[in-house]
């Protein structure tokens, strides 16, 4: 299907890059959130990767899926913004989150509650654990697919993902002391 749209942007038809916003902007946001851990920067972030990728569209030689290129253009943008941030947003939301967790919790039911649990505890991961969890758990990518997305070797992205089962259940149990 993305072969479909790439070639009738590549005709001229740019209204067809829509399929990919509509396609693509929730993971994106996603994978940008776990880098950013901050809404505005991490949407700031997916407007510049879709930018980038309409025009780098010309230039993408298809040796990967589109969704594997586009990923890793969401990441390189939301690492480099995180570079650029001034302040320490992660601390602020952490001691926020951690002021105001128990209400939160308290507040949730059911699978609601099982869904802000998630979301709170990958908030609370390192950027590298947060996008390896997203893309294996979330979006069902492969070992190698993951690999491919983030640029780091299989090994490293099996290394990235055992370390972050272990603090994603940290986290959560840490979370859940709160109720």
């Amino acid at each position: 299907m993305d072969e479909e749209y790439i070639a009738r942007v590549l005709a001229g038809d740019t209204d067809a890059f829509r399929y990919f916003l509509r396609a693509y902007q929730d993971m994106a946001f996603s994978l940008a959130m776990s880098v950013l851990k901050d809404e505005f920067a991490a949407q700031e972030a997916v407007q510049d990767a879709f930018l980038k990728a309409f025009d780098g569209l010309p230039g993408f030689s298809r040796q990967s899926a589109f969704k594997t290129w586009f990923y890793r253009i969401v990441l390189n943008e939301a690492f480099l913004r995180r570079k650029k941030q001034q302040k320490d947003f992660l601390e602020f939301r952490e001691e926020y989150d951690a002021d105001y967790a128990d209400e939160a919790l308290l507040g949730q039911k059911g699978a609601e509650e099982k869904t802000w649990l998630v979301n709170e505890a990958l908030k609370r991961l390192p950027d590298r654990e947060a996008v390896v969890l997203r893309l294996f758990y979330l979006e069902d990518e492969s070992i190698r697919g993951t690999s491919e997305i983030t640029g780091w070797s299989e090994a490293n992205v099996k290394v990235i993902l055992h370390r972050a089962r272990k603090s994603m259940l940290a986290v959560i149990n840490k979370l859940m002391k709160y109720e």
